[in-house]
């Protein structure tokens, strides 16, 4: 499981730098590569075995009306197999770059099953909406549900 947020660079050849405990979780899946796509403008990253639970749950919706239909096209379609290099580094795709905005300052965050890559801008955003979330009734009610 990816866990912790991390603070770092990618490279004017479009690398980022996986830390040593997301290369672990990914070493464990037993394939050196990540399946990287888009979404709330950042990039999720997965191991090889969850891209494949993710996709066999998305093959057997019973339903697949437009709205989903159009979502398989962006977030499958959009979808990028990324190799770890010797270094513990990928290669961001340039259309994945550009959509998430990734330019130098970068943060990822393990969200469980997953990381996600956000530009540092981006992710001081997303916080920012988080803290206004923690003020929505509904909100901290589903936070307790958790048991915090």
């Amino acid at each position: 499981m990816f866990r912790g947020s991390s603070f770092h660079t990618i490279d004017p050849k479009g690398r980022i730098i996986v830390p040593a405990r997301f290369r672990d979780v990914i070493k464990a899946s037993g394939v050196d590569s990540i399946m990287i796509t888009r979404m709330d403008n950042c990039l999720f990253a997965y191991t090889q075995d969850e891209w494949s639970k993710l996709e066999q749950k998305i093959l057997h919706l019973p339903e697949k009306s437009e709205a989903m239909r159009r979502f398989q096209r962006v977030f499958i379609g959009g979808a990028h197999d990324c190799k770890c290099d010797a270094q513990g580094r990928v290669l961001i795709p340039p259309f994945l770059k550009q959509y998430s905005g990734l330019e130098k300052e970068i943060v990822l965050v393990g969200v469980l099953d997953r990381f996600e890559i956000w530009s540092r801008e981006n992710w001081d955003q997303e916080n920012g909406l988080a803290e206004k979330d923690m003020g929505n009734d509904q909100v901290r009610h589903e936070i307790a549900q958790l048991g915090l």
